[in-house]
């Protein structure tokens, strides 16, 4: 049954952050990344996260770190391509999706996608999400993916 409340407040962006790492975590392509290559303490990385998305979406934390240096870092280490960022988003829309809906759950969403695009473009080139590259970023569209166990 499909959630019908809005994103609130930190306590859902905390349910739907650890939702999504867990799955992330446990992905096949885009797990190593956080498990192997960063090493993510979950514990250590969600209130950074959460402060990110709580700027983002409720406009009530501070956040002032660069998001874009780990991704970097993680990039020098192993290449991240867009199938690892839309593989990302899938999983980002299929959690929210399964706990919420309304304006703030779609600006979530949609907030996402220009992340995942805008960090690929910066770190492999502005032609990188079109797919001309093989493989392509992944429309979310093709999937019917709406939760994350």
């Amino acid at each position: 049954m499909r959630a019908t409340r809005d994103i609130s407040d930190r306590d859902d962006l905390d349910v739907i952050l650890r939702r999504f790492y867990g799955a992330a975590f446990a992905d096949p392509l885009i797990g190593p990344f956080f498990t192997e290559i960063a090493g993510t303490d979950l514990e250590v990385h969600l209130p950074r996260i959460t402060d990110f998305w709580e700027r983002a979406l409720l406009r009530t934390a501070d956040y002032r770190r660069d998001a874009f240096a780990p991704h970097a870092a993680l990039h020098s280490a192993r290449p991240l391509t867009a199938a690892h960022f839309g593989r990302w988003v899938q999983l980002w829309h299929a959690t929210v999706d399964g706990l919420h809906q309304g304006p703030r759950a779609e600006r979530a969403k949609a907030q996402g996608e220009r992340i995942a695009v805008a960090m690929l473009r910066r770190l492999a080139g502005p032609d990188a999400a079109t797919g001309s590259a093989g493989g392509g970023f992944v429309p979310l569209a093709a999937f019917e993916l709406r939760s994350v166990a």
